[in-house]
């Protein structure tokens, strides 16, 4: 009898299968590219796969938004590209004005907007939104809109990105922890708790434990984990289609299509990322619980099921780490999206194959470059 081999090799090693990864996964596989992911947990553990699910163009940092416009386009066929349409709908996302202040914000937004080209976003005035939302409290005071944008179900989607990228020739490890990385003749040497990996070719898709691969690359960067809490009600009537944003206070709040109401918008609850514990913070929840009560009175009837928090990667710029490395050869980061990424998704994942294939992209990624931090 032979033993079982201490190294396996890939033409791409990927570390983290979340979204991010498996979307990388994926669009390698379509280039003929089969990768190989290995998941420290399980695939849709933390970010991916509990976040809002906000398919989201509103509101986007002005470096990010040609990355979501794009990966928009992949969104409105994303069941041709995964064979699942994800729970995709789209219905529209809006970020409410609830007094003068929030209007100013929101017309200087437009106004960046507009200046910069873009003009997807839309302004949108009370009584057109009160026709929307006859729940919504109807002292609000205008808001922007993106009627394109929408939502989907995260974890299916990152499972329905993993599936078809396995489809397609990719391998996933989940349950095995990365230890040690060297870059040697040309080849990446993962250690792990459950052998030696070889690749010459490897991307970070670390997610909340990015920074300790980049800063064994000598690429140290300020990386804080985060825990955005979520609540989710039991069903209520139909009420609301689209996804309705705070300006001034942080709310996103959506009801989904069977009838329950997901409440998040930022909030934290305490995590310690080494032993992969978050708990929630209740005076935190509290606190968007009446935020939720203000623009849809009705809700204080409403009862909560069960809330959660998963870990993610914050950077203190609120935009994440996308491109090649700053040291070594053959190593792509992405990473840190700062409770955001999930549209990028897509997008993401084709930049860092077209990266690996063809050694450039159309896209604009200069700004998320590693090297910013240095």
């Amino acid at each position: 009898m032979t033993s079982m081999p201490s190294a396996y090799t890939a033409p791409v090693i990927i570390i983290g299968g979340g979204l991010h990864g498996s979307s990388t996964a994926l669009h390698l596989a379509r280039a003929g590219i089969p990768a190989l992911i290995l998941e420290k947990n399980y695939i849709g553990r933390h970010a991916s796969g509990v976040n809002a699910g906000g398919v989201r163009t509103l509101s986007r940092h002005l470096a990010e938004v040609p990355l979501s416009l794009a990966s928009r386009e992949i969104w409105l066929r994303i069941k041709d590209w995964v064979d699942d349409d994800c729970g995709f709908d789209q219905n529209g996302q809006m970020r409410v004005a609830e007094n003068e202040t929030d209007v100013a914000t929101l017309r200087a937004r437009q106004q960046t907007m507009l200046d910069h080209g873009f003009t997807h976003e839309e302004w949108i005035e009370s009584d057109e939104i009160c026709s929307m939302i006859p729940a919504i409290t109807p002292s609000i005071q205008g808001g922007l809109i993106v009627r394109g944008d929408g939502s989907a179900d995260p974890y299916r989607t990152t499972r329905a990105f993993r599936f078809k990228a396995q489809s397609l020739g990719a391998r996933v490890m989940e349950g095995i922890t990365v230890q040690t990385i060297t870059h040697e003749t040309s080849q990446w040497r993962v250690e792990t708790d459950q052998g030696v990996f070889t690749a010459p070719v490897l991307v970070n898709c670390g997610g909340a434990w990015a920074d300790k691969i980049a800063t064994q690359m000598g690429e140290p960067v300020p990386l804080e984990p985060v825990g955005p809490m979520m609540l989710v009600t039991t069903r209520m009537p139909h009420f609301l289609d689209p996804v309705v944003l705070g300006t001034g206070r942080a709310l996103s709040f959506k009801q989904r299509a069977n009838g329950t109401v997901l409440i998040g918008g930022g909030r934290l609850a305490w995590v310690d990322r080494d032993r992969d514990w978050s708990e929630l913070d209740f005076r935190q929840l509290g606190e968007g619980a009446r935020t939720v009560c203000d623009l849809f009175p009705h809700m204080k009837d409403a009862v909560v099921s069960r809330g959660w928090a998963g870990i993610e990667a914050s950077m203190p710029d609120g935009i994440p780490v996308i491109g090649p490395s700053s040291t070594e050869s053959d190593l792509y980061h992405a990473f840190g999206f700062s409770a955001h990424g999930f549209q990028l998704g897509p997008i993401v994942g084709k930049i860092t194959a077209d990266l690996i294939t063809q050694g450039k992209t159309d896209l604009p990624i200069s700004p998320f470059s590693i090297s910013r931090f240095q």
